[in-house]
């Protein structure tokens, strides 16, 4: 990349500048911390477990109740943790989940462990895990049945029997289900199972991390603060966006029942299992940390990928989680998928998450003044995904990619002296191109810090073939404190490009005014679309830009599935069977390119006949950003329900399926005889 020449005139301009900041550095006395509130008040399990959220391992995410859940496996996951380092970053717990035991008690009423799977047996298990430094978890239902189909025993009227038995195995941890529970009483069934696991910890001095998973069906985190030491706030997660965004929604606004013994737990980590993406298990594991959620990876470590391992083993992200204040991150702002949400630290720092929820890159912002931060010269800003320090003026934002999230740990204090000025890379324009059309698109690199930047430069490529041209300038020598260098591109994909997903690459270049040089770069995800064409066409039959689904993928002309593309049934709502459509499963969004040329959409929408009478979910059509038509809630006992939509002059159709704000299990949602009329 060029750069225009500095003039020696500019480099003394730029050393007094330099020479100016540090002496305000030096004499500014930022605004006093306060004292860091303490967490919520009320009871607690007064026994010191879980002051920071569990980390460890559950098996349960990756190989559910298949043959290769044994011995072998949680052993060579104990030997992952020490030689990966998880057990340095903060991984504690190897948990077993549901399938260990055999079907039947023994004569004496004590649960066995599956020979074939454990022959070894449990405390063998324990005294492997537990000489590597790491502690051992269990699982067990509160109710006569744990929850697989098999039908392994519960412990409900046999707690005190099995809490003990669990503690002269050498268990550290319990996870404690809710499946075949028999109707009792929710508080009674885990209140009888903490005095259980109480009783047996004073008999043998084994303290067990009590974690509750009555999927929040009860509200426990209203009253489980001094029952158990974490509750699940929801039901269980898939490998999927929606699944993993729909759990997210859920455990956000319970921040202010969280602390020290006390977690809201939105369930295990999916990182790893191969039905998201890399920048979207980055968000599930950054927010998770944000929401002080306790870390189980659910993957199986020894197939893992070293990106895998980058995300879970990212220290700087599991501080975040681990912080002694233990206060639970609260929403700033969410308008139009653009998150701001904050989590104040034991040190009087603020991490903040930029998270977008859309499809396409997002522009997110806040100021350190809205996050909490007392006013200051500038800020300490550190990127927490790619351990770089900044300062900033009081700006906080970014260009962050569809489903990512920007980490940032903000700080009022003296040392943004030494880092270089934040900057903020950006593009603006549609990201969806016509092959052979000319499209305008224009990048932005603005100095948010209180220093200027110098010797800023930009550069786009785009794949073999591509015609990218700059139309203004790509270079400044000077950029001061909240002033952007903006060039303008034309962009031509050649005309036989095939409709999909392409990569351009924006590059970026500035230095500090000490001479340090930062280089930046921003993926820039565009997409070569093609007009519907003229007439009514089934959506079910057009290609579609993104989507987004809750458990499997979208279907079309058939039902949902929950796992593999093709394994729906025929379309049916309230008896009525469809030859065409969307099969989806709650959190759903589907998009699709209708380049301004198409009027309405319209579709009978339900939910499947195929979940009984289970499901609750809520249609929604949206033209370019804006919600244009919508069902309310519908349950399986309704027929299908007529929805159309006017879209006159949209570029981008979006098909959009809520859970009923009741989870989403079993949200089998149609878009049944689903059309676009262009």
């Amino acid at each position: 990349m060029r750069h225009l020449p500095a003039r020696k005139a500019g480099r003394r301009v730029v050393g007094a500048l330099a020479a100016g900041l540090l002496c305000a550095a030096g004499l500014a006395t930022p605004a006093a911390m306060a004292a860091p509130p303490r967490a919520p008040a009320g009871p607690t399990l007064d026994d010191g477990l879980a002051l920071t959220p569990p980390m460890g391992f559950n098996n349960w995410n990756s190989t559910h109740c298949r043959a290769e859940f044994n011995e072998a496996m949680v052993k060579g996951i104990a030997d992952i943790f020490v030689s990966k380092g998880l057990k340095a970053a903060g991984y504690e717990y190897v948990n077993l989940d549901d399938c260990w035991a055999l079907p039947e008690r023994d004569a004496d009423g004590k649960l066995v462990p599956d020979p074939v799977r454990f022959p070894s047996g449990i405390k063998a298990i324990a005294d492997y895990v537990h000489a590597k430094g790491l502690k051992l978890g269990i699982y067990t239902s509160a109710g006569t049945k744990t929850c697989n189909r098999a039908g392994f025993p519960g412990a409900l009227g046999h707690e005190y029997s099995d809490a003990q038995q669990f503690a002269d195995w050498g268990v550290d941890y319990l996870k404690y289900d809710n499946c075949n529970n028999q109707g009792v009483d929710a508080k009674l069934r885990y209140t009888t199972m903490r005095d259980a696991l109480r009783a047996a910890s004073e008999k043998t001095g084994r303290p067990i991390v009590y974690s509750i998973c009555e999927w929040g069906q009860n509200k426990p985190w209203e009253w489980a603060a001094d029952v158990g030491h974490l509750w699940r706030t929801t039901g269980d997660i898939s490998d999927s966006w929606g699944s993993m965004l729909s759990i997210l929604k859920k455990n956000l606004p319970l921040a202010q029942y969280a602390g020290p013994g006390r977690w809201n737990d939105p369930d295990m980590l999916e990182v790893g299992n191969g039905g998201m993406t890399d920048t979207e298990y980055r968000t599930h594991f950054s927010m998770w940390s944000v929401m002080s959620a306790p870390l189980l990876i659910g993957t199986d470590l020894r197939k893992a990928s070293d990106a895998t391992f980058d995300i879970l083993g990212n220290k700087e992200v599991i501080a975040v989680d681990q912080d002694p204040l233990g206060k639970q991150g609260t929403v700033l702002s969410s308008e139009g998928g653009r998150w701001v949400v904050v989590k104040e630290m034991r040190d009087g720092s603020r991490v903040v998450a930029l998270f977008n929820e859309t499809g396409s890159a997002q522009r997110i912002a806040t100021t350190a003044e809205a996050v909490g931060l007392p006013k200051a010269p500038a800020y300490s800003l550190r990127d927490l995904w790619q351990h770089k320090g900044f300062e900033t003026a009081g700006q906080i934002s970014a260009s962050v990619p569809a489903h990512g999230t920007v980490l940032f740990r903000v700080s009022a204090d003296r040392r943004w002296v030494k880092n270089p000025p934040a900057a903020e890379l950006a593009v603006q324009g549609s990201a969806l191109l016509e092959a052979g059309k000319q499209t305008v698109l224009t990048t932005t690199l603005t100095d948010l810090g209180r220093a200027p930047a110098t010797r800023a430069s930009v550069a786009l490529t785009g794949p073999e073939g591509w015609t990218v041209r700059a139309t203004s300038g790509t270079s400044a020598p000077l950029l001061p404190s909240g002033r952007t260098l903006r060039t303008t591109w034309k962009v031509t994909a050649p005309a036989d490009t095939p409709p999909g997903s392409y990569d351009l690459s924006l590059e970026s270049a500035y230095r500090s005014l000490t001479g340090q040089r930062i280089s930046m770069s921003l993926p820039v995800t565009t997409s070569v679309v093609v007009a519907p064409p003229t007439g009514t066409s089934a959506l079910g039959d057009l290609q579609w830009l993104t989507a987004a689904n809750g458990f499997g993928p979208a279907e079309r002309n058939t039902s949902n599935g929950e796992s593999a593309a093709g394994d729906g049934h025929p379309i049916t709502i309230g008896g009525a069977v469809y030859a065409s459509g969307l099969g989806v499963h709650a959190e759903s969004t589907i998009d699709y390119y209708t380049g301004k040329t198409c009027e309405t959409v319209t579709a009978d929408v339900g939910v499947d006949d195929e979940k009984g009478t289970r499901g609750t979910v809520s249609f929604e059509i949206w033209a370019d950003g804006t919600k244009v038509a919508s069902t309310g809630i519908l349950t399986n006992a309704m027929p299908a329900q007529p929805l159309s939509a006017d879209v006159t002059a949209a570029q981008v159709v979006r098909l959009r399926v809520t859970d009923g704000a009741d989870g989403i299990d079993s949200d089998h949602a149609d878009w049944a005889d689903a059309k676009l009329s262009c």
